[in-house]
């Protein structure tokens, strides 16, 4: 049951995303009545939150027994003694997933208000505070200690410092501003601290700011299950092409019990800041990361031999992860999606540059992992039907674990591969709520199956370079 409207897109994306999800392949196969149907089921998924947090432990300090135990003590603490379940996968050993409460929708609003920009208000529906930086608006005259009602400013057209908003604005929850509206917007320079302590959350999350911090990394269950269908091994050499914020590469480095080297490239040197930093915390040593263009990190000169860093000469690497930049569509929550079809489609040419350099730096015998969080087909199973033809010496490989559904039709791929492929498609389970009493006696294979569904959109393909 939808608690929010459906995503909306630009006109021109709308007509592109139509034309994508009643393609002839698909109509044949479901009907257009059931195709239609999936359709809207995912725009209104979109909107809404995934119905767990997914949290990935870092086994190369702690086990996953002794951080669940912990993880349930300060969900505790934070949610006053309400017995939240924390859960185990039983394909993916190294996560703990948390069920989401909500949408609670007998919440009181305020008479005071804090409006928020849209991606400060996707964060607070994933359990987040609100920080300074993301506050938009307050009404006239509050105070700290005040109690706020919170929306966001889907469309981003609140002005900065308003008193007040009458557009389009989406009720996220209730909280206590830390702040009066004098120091939030103050003249002597934006603050960066606390806004508003979320009390009551449309969806409840627990915060993660500050717990456990060298033993958790929150993830999205589908972009774990990337590094583990990777399957690094000790002592070989590793590439994560667009590495960026590093949780990925974070997790390929314990999966090898940082043994060996994980090169870790993105061309935007804040971003290689950040993996340094979540390497650092996560006391992993086997990281290596470059500010790099993915594009040009072949090289076609000798290297000097003490030459670590890109380029890299053609069969350097023994696996590559390329999670390729994309229109990011499967991300959840997202209630406007504001690129244009220009942007939408700039993708794919992008890719496939970097993959055919993937390629090029893959040893025979390698395994290559391409992966997008977004649902088009142009960036997905096109582009695996693409890679096929161009590269002859790939091979479509089986995925280990395979939680997602199969690949998508409409790129003219056959049914044994497009059963090799992982889409992780959240239209493929009802949109529901849950509520605190759904969870004293659930059986635990329901909620992970719910788990596995009820994720962000993602694609997942596995490659091996064949020795001849």
């Amino acid at each position: 049951m939808s608690f929010f409207p459906k995503i909306v897109f630009q006109y021109e994306v709308e007509e592109y995303l139509t034309k994508v999800f009643r393609n002839n392949e698909l109509i044949a196969a479901l009907g257009t009545q059931e195709a239609e149907k999936k359709y809207q089921s995912l725009l209104s998924h979109l909107s809404h939150p995934p119905a767990f947090t997914t949290v990935r432990v870092n086994t190369h300090l702690a086990s996953v027994k002794h951080v669940k135990k912990l993880l349930f003590e300060e969900i505790q603490k934070q949610f006053k003694g309400l017995c939240v379940p924390v859960l185990e996968h039983p394909k993916l050993r190294d996560i703990l997933l948390i069920p989401v409460i909500g949408p609670r929708r007998d919440l009181k609003k305020h008479a005071s208000e804090v409006i928020v920009g849209a991606q400060c208000g996707y964060a607070v529906l994933r359990g987040a505070h609100v920080y300074v930086p993301g506050i938009v608006s307050t009404s006239r005259f509050v105070k700290a200690g005040d109690l706020v009602s919170v929306y966001s400013d889907i469309e981003g057209k609140c002005k900065r410092g308003a008193k007040e908003f009458d557009g389009v604005k989406v009720f996220l929850g209730n909280g206590i501003s830390e702040l009066s509206r004098s120091e939030i917007f103050s003249s002597s320079g934006q603050l960066k601290g606390l806004g508003i302590r979320m009390i009551e959350p449309v969806y409840l999350s627990p915060s993660f700011d500050n717990v456990l911090p060298s033993h958790l990394f929150l993830q999205n269950l589908p972009s774990v299950v990337v590094s583990h269908i990777l399957n690094p091994q000790p002592g070989e050499k590793i590439l994560d092409m667009c590495a960026a914020p590093g949780g990925k590469t974070t997790h390929l480095a314990a999966l090898m019990h940082d043994q060996g080297e994980v090169i870790a490239m993105d061309k935007i040197a804040n971003k290689i800041k950040k993996i340094k930093q979540n390497a650092g915390l996560l006391q992993l040593n086997c990281i290596k990361a470059f500010c790099y263009d993915g594009t040009k990190a072949l090289s076609v000169e000798k290297r000097e031999d003490k030459q670590e860093g890109p380029p890299f000469l053609p069969e350097s690497f023994d696996r590559i992860l390329l999670d390729a930049p994309c229109s990011g569509m499967g991300q959840r929550p997202n209630m406007v999606y504001s690129s244009t079809l220009k942007e939408v489609t700039s993708y794919q040419p992008l890719q496939r540059k970097l993959f055919t350099v993937a390629v090029e730096l893959l040893k025979p015998g390698g395994v290559l992992v391409y992966s997008t969080c977004t649902i088009t087909l142009s960036e997905n199973e096109e582009q695996v039907a693409w890679a096929l033809k161009t590269f002859p010496c790939l091979q479509l490989h089986p995925q280990e674990p395979h939680i997602g559904g199969e690949g998508m039709k409409g790129a003219g791929l056959s049914l044994d591969q497009l059963k090799l492929l992982q889409r992780f498609d959240p239209s493929d389970v009802t949109l529901r709520g849950m509520d605190i009493n759904s969870l004293q006696c659930p059986r635990e294979d329901d909620l992970i199956s719910l788990a596995n569904k009820d994720c962000i959109g993602f694609f997942i393909a596995k490659f091996i370079k064949s020795n001849s």
